[in-house]
């Protein structure tokens, strides 16, 4: 099989899912053809013949290939919305069996009270930091204050969970720093106010090549997650790394609080 970016891309995809180097390559050969024998799935596999039965037999197994019993035998994948929806439920149910594992194997005891007002913790890379935004987001029960400076934090799936919450009665206020991300805010989000932010410090000199706040999200006025980009050696230009911070007297969410109420609007601070 001739190497292509595509064919390689896909055969690492497959090998993400479970299949074995033999196996993917072989049940690629067979998307390329309406059915084939062992040895012109071979030919354009590049798999050695005698490897290709075992491979099509784990495939079989697998509800990806059909096989037909004539002599020499044929084979032929299954269509590519049968492949992708069966690889599909068995990595849903690895998922739902390590969700299950991990939270028989969990930690049972709570913090103490003290240490959860306390608890500072930091997150790396911006699919995690996504991760525990939405999850934020998702568990907000009366108010979200997100300040955007970073146009690309603006996705569809943040935009989804803002508009759950403004449905389920969450008071939403939302600030950018930039007139691109105010615009953006204001047309996904016509129901809300939006702010521009007086927080210059979230920006800092447009020449600046050190550390630049690119979201700062508070849920509740208790939950606090704050993330920066950070120069970086990489060919993406920079990384994200974040701040998350829990409970209503602890020190950083009651500053970073207070400087929301001083640079956006007058929210105001819990009586303490």
């Amino acid at each position: 099989m001739s190497e292509t970016p595509t064919v390689d891309e896909t055969v690492r995809l497959l090998l993400d899912l479970g299949l074995k180097e033999y196996e993917a390559r072989s049940f690629l050969a067979l998307t390329q053809i309406a059915s084939g024998t062992a040895q012109e799935i071979s030919d354009i596999s590049e798999v050695p013949r005698t490897r290709v039965y075992d491979a099509i037999r784990m495939l079989e197994a697998q509800g990806l290939v059909e096989v037909q019993h004539s002599n020499p035998k044929q084979f032929r994948a299954v269509s590519i919305d049968e492949a992708t929806a069966t690889l599909r439920q068995q990595f849903v149910t690895q998922i739902d069996t390590l969700r299950s594992n991990l939270e028989r194997l969990e930690i049972e005891t709570e913090p103490a009270a003290a240490d959860r007002m306390q608890e500072v913790w930091s997150l790396t890379g911006r699919e995690g930091i996504e991760s525990r935004t939405h999850k934020l987001l998702d568990q907000a029960e009366s108010e979200i204050v997100l300040l955007v400076v970073e146009e690309e934090i603006l996705t569809e799936a943040l935009f989804d969970r803002l508009h759950e919450a403004v449905d389920r009665g969450v008071d939403v206020v939302l600030g950018g720093k930039t007139d691109t991300v105010i615009s953006q805010l204001d047309a996904e989000m016509s129901s809300v106010k939006v702010f521009e932010t007086d927080l210059g410090w979230l920006q800092g000199p447009a020449d600046d090549s050190e550390v630049a706040i690119s979201r700062l999200l508070l849920v509740d006025r208790t939950s606090l997650l704050v993330s920066s980009f950070y120069p970086a050696d990489g060919n993406d230009g920079s990384h994200e790394q974040a701040v998350f911070a829990t409970g209503l007297e602890n020190g950083i969410v009651v500053l970073i609080r207070r400087m929301i109420a001083s640079g956006l609007l007058p929210v105001a601070d819990p009586v303490m």
